[in-house]
């Protein structure tokens, strides 16, 4: 470790601002205070997360930074933080999240508010702290540990259905990670220890792999969420307040993702190739499925927590199609879902704060009140159905082509998914947007706030940012990717190179 721990800083500091509000801001009457700390304390972490990015080197595709505490050293077990091309974004994704939800909450949470913003940073400390971990005990503390608070978060703070939606979320998000535990502690045996690094490096039996592999989907699969563990999910966005589902579909769907890229892919390629049909069969039944349930809804929130569980399913689809488009395109992926669904979740808090109901029937022509409104909505709409020039588009078409390197037929039947997509989110903004001012009470809803407009104004800015200049992100992500695949199968890795120098000798030929 050289310099400022950095790393340690960005994933306690939102901890101590929790701490600084139970000890001096506690009690209704000071709730102002809380909400200022929690501003403070989550903005000062992302701009130290900010100066992580800025010393990133992102041609190295290895962990950088790496900060190492001695925690249990005679079972060689140490507290290992770094970050590679991959995690960085999703650091920088939780801590630029966490002081957009607290501004989201600023005058719709007004009782418990201390505990509420307590709750907000200790999460963003187990978020953060999970991409940083180069110990599989660290990771599994972390991953783990976001359960508690967004538990409170749904319980306390969340509808009427509140505490049958958090124990939901509790115990299929629990029961699935007590299987990963249990690999944990086999790995570590054959091992002889639980730094991630050392476990990317070392030839596990490949019928061990099998039964690590599986483990390990047990619990990746449920955070995805993947189908059919999915059925947590809409009752969880439906219960939970707005900067709560921003949190879930932002930060906490790509956990299970990112264990993927981190566990599966590497340190198992003879059991993920060896699973890869089956994963491919579930994503294009999560893609399919869900978007045709996403249809049918008619409650703002649970159509997007359904497209979410579709935009997951190109996510691991191109996780484990193991190659460089395919796996590329799932983080980029999981990067802008993280941008826009927060987004949309957000758009439908806007107006259940004003009409305190999230039916679309309710809603229409809201467009003559709430031009603003209607527009920013409208970019995110076209994002989420990857309309060129936003950053959905990128990371389904590359997702679609690695899909295409590995099966054909399994791109085709994913692709429709694209089509679907486009028909519930069109219909949702026509409905909501467009048409007449039939309800009279919307006659007098009014346009986005000054507050309303500086959160939407960055996320704009970033789905825009994405869509037309990809490459600033995929330059840092493309090594990273590369050194995961560097251990993928013999046969699927020369399968590639086959077709790289097929297509350099067809251009070669061209000019």
């Amino acid at each position: 470790m050289s310099g400022a721990p950095l790393l340690t800083l960005i994933t306690f500091g939102p901890l101590v601002g929790a701490l600084m509000i139970m000890l001096f801001a506690r009690g209704d009457e000071k709730a102002s205070n809380a909400r200022w700390v929690a501003l403070w304390a989550s903005s000062f972490v992302f701009l130290v997360s900010l100066l992580v990015w800025a010393q990133f080197d992102p041609t190295n595709p290895g962990f950088q930074m790496k900060e190492t505490y001695e925690w249990f050293p005679e079972f060689n077990i140490a507290f290992r933080l770094g970050v590679d091309g991959i995690s960085i974004y999703f650091i920088l994704l939780s801590t630029f999240l966490t002081p957009i939800c607290i501004l989201a909450s600023w005058t719709s949470v007004d009782k418990r508010v201390s505990e509420y913003m307590a709750a907000f940073l200790a999460l963003e400390t187990f978020m953060v702290g999970m991409f940083c971990a180069l110990d599989m005990i660290a990771f599994y503390v972390f991953f783990e540990g976001v359960l508690i608070p967004m538990f409170l978060i749904i319980g306390v703070w969340g509808g009427a259905r509140r505490i049958y939606a958090s124990f939901k979320f509790f115990l299929y998000t629990l029961l699935g990670s007590v299987l990963m535990l249990v690999a944990i502690i086999a790995m570590i045996v054959q091992v002889g220890g639980s730094s991630i690094e050392e476990a990317m490096l070392f030839d596990f039996d490949p019928e061990l792999q099998i039964w690590l592999w599986l483990a390990f989907f047990a619990s990746f699969s449920v955070k995805m969420p993947m189908w059919p563990v999915h059925t947590w999910l809409p009752d969880a966005h439906v219960e939970a307040p707005t900067a709560g589902s921003v949190i879930l579909a932002g930060v906490l769907l790509k956990m299970g993702g990112y264990g993927f890229l981190r566990f599966s892919l590497p340190m198992f390629p003879d059991a993920s190739a060896y699973f890869s049909d089956m994963v491919y069969a579930l994503s294009i039944v999560a893609i399919v499925y869900t978007s045709l349930v996403a249809l049918a809804q008619e409650d703002m929130k649970k159509l997007i927590a359904y497209s979410s569980v579709a935009h997951m399913g190109y996510v691991t689809l191109g996780i484990f199609t193991g190659n460089a488009q395919g796996v590329e395109g799932a983080v980029f992926q999981m990067l802008s879902h993280g941008i826009v669904s927060a987004a949309l979740f957000l758009c439908v808090g806007v107006v259940y704060d004003r009409m305190h109901t999230r039916e679309i029937s309710r809603y229409g022509g809201l467009v003559h009140r709430m031009p603003k409104y209607a527009a920013v909505m409208m970019i995110f709409t076209m994002a989420s159905v990857g309309l060129p020039g936003t950053s959905g588009f990128i990371g389904e078409f590359l997702v679609l082509a690695g899909a295409f390197l590995a099966n054909t037929w399994v791109a085709a039947l994913a692709a429709t998914g694209l089509i679907l997509g486009a028909a519930y989110m069109l219909m949702l903004y026509r409905r909501v947007i467009f048409g007449k001012l039939e309800h009279d009470d919307l006659k007098s809803i009014s346009d986005l706030t000054w507050r309303e407009a500086a959160i939407f104004t960055p996320l704009v800015i970033l789905v825009l940012w994405m869509g037309i200049y990809p490459a600033s992100f995929l330059d840092g992500i493309q090594p990273a990717v590369a050194e995961v695949l560097s251990r993928a199968p013999v046969s699927t890795a020369s399968s590639l190179q086959d077709i790289g120098d097929q297509a350099r000798s067809l251009l070669a030929s061209l000019r």
